[in-house]
């Protein structure tokens, strides 16, 4: 299908919706529905009529300049007008293209984040503490509510593992190529001899997932209390409000230990494992698109190495897209980060209007 053919087909279900929305014959749901619907589309239906209006433009400009009749001012301004819409034309099309391609649906939803010590003992705790911290400052630079929901710490201030759920505009879509093992290389502060070490840390970000996504039955689901436990293992309360809720058809487990309340926990648990189901059935169908896919921003799995973060060289640098920046601390401070997530999101942009041509 053509350009112009899907741009009639953006117009015609545009003045559709309108119709119907304005006819009041739709119901409460079918109205909020239709109503996304119709915000969606507005600025794609604004971006067609401005590139149609400027090849019509350069049309008119076209013939004025080649009309025997005009004087020598008009075709020369003419040209000028001709040659600037020409060159401006291409940009027009490629943002409609990129305004077309097929959304994720899950780009929009909120993010629970994970952050779990890989291989390197206690450095690699101590890095997925900073790690937990960077994406806390960029939710806070975005205006984003960053919210700890588990933390297991070890006894001099590294994260063993540590979750969050992450609320606000989009969260999901700059957050989801961040899953991946991010890799250290620095001289650890235990470090008595000076030698550089190379520790990872494994980042998972999975989209929210509300009870009407996954259904959980409560004859599949196994509940386990225990006593929260402190780093080092001491215990942190007297009661057993820790929570551990295993999906028995998929072995999918997940443990709480945050809150005082076990209700809390419970409920927090639930979260967490709905939005591990949820993006297990992503991944499911994802692998079936990526094997009709040309390329990718990486393969999304948690297991790949995606980012080194080199200290004494002060340089971070993303293997999937080879982009190196030599401002660590900006990154970790989390204003640097937003040049990664914008260098990886307009890489998919650009390999998915490939695969459109």
């Amino acid at each position: 299908m053509d350009l112009e053919t899907t741009f009639d087909r953006v117009l015609t279900r545009y003045d559709e919706l309108r119709a119907m929305l304005s006819s009041g014959d739709t119901d409460a749901s079918a109205f909020a529905k239709m109503s996304k619907e119709l915000a969606d589309l507005s600025p794609v239906v604004e971006a067609v009529q401005t590139l149609r209006k400027a090849k019509a433009e350069m049309l008119e400009a076209a013939a004025l300049r080649e009309d025997p009749e005009a004087d020598a001012e008009m075709k020369a301004l003419a040209e000028e007008e001709y040659y600037g819409l020409k060159e401006r034309i291409p940009e027009l099309e490629r943002q409609v293209q990129i305004m077309l391609l097929p959304k994720d649906e899950a780009d929009e939803r909120n993010a629970i984040l994970e952050v779990r010590a890989g291989t390197g003992g206690e450095e690699a705790a101590l890095f997925a503490a900073e790690l937990f911290r960077m994406y806390e400052r960029y939710a806070a630079l975005r205006g984003w509510r960053f919210e700890p929901l588990d933390v297991s710490e070890t006894g001099i201030g590294g994260f063993k593992e540590a979750s969050a759920m992450i609320t606000g505009r989009n969260v999901f879509e700059r957050l989801k190529f961040e899953s991946g093992v991010h890799r250290v290389q620095r001289v650890p502060v235990t470090e008595g001899g000076g030698r550089i070490h190379t520790s990872a840390a494994t980042v998972a970000v999975l989209p929210e997932a509300e009870e009407v996504d996954i259904h959980l039955d409560e004859k599949d689901l196994r509940f386990d209390v225990y006593r929260s436990q402190g780093s080092g293992g001491q215990s942190v309360n007297t009661t057993d409000s820790a929570v551990r809720v295993t999906h028995i058809p998929t072995g999918i487990a997940v443990a709480c230990q945050q809150e005082k309340s076990q209700h809390k926990n419970k409920a927090t648990a639930l979260k967490l494992l709905r939005a591990r189901l949820y993006e297990a059935e992503r991944e499911a169908k994802d692998a079936e698109r990526a094997a009709s896919r040309k390329s990718q921003v990486g393969s999304g799995d948690r297991s790949e190495r995606i980012r080194t973060y080199n200290f004494p060289q002060g340089r971070v640098t993303d293997h999937r897209i080879n982009l190196t920046l030599y401002k660590i601390e900006k990154v970790m401070e989390g204003e640097g980060l937003e040049d990664f997530v914008e260098a990886l999101l307009a890489t998919d942009q650009a390999q998915r209007l490939a695969e459109m041509e």
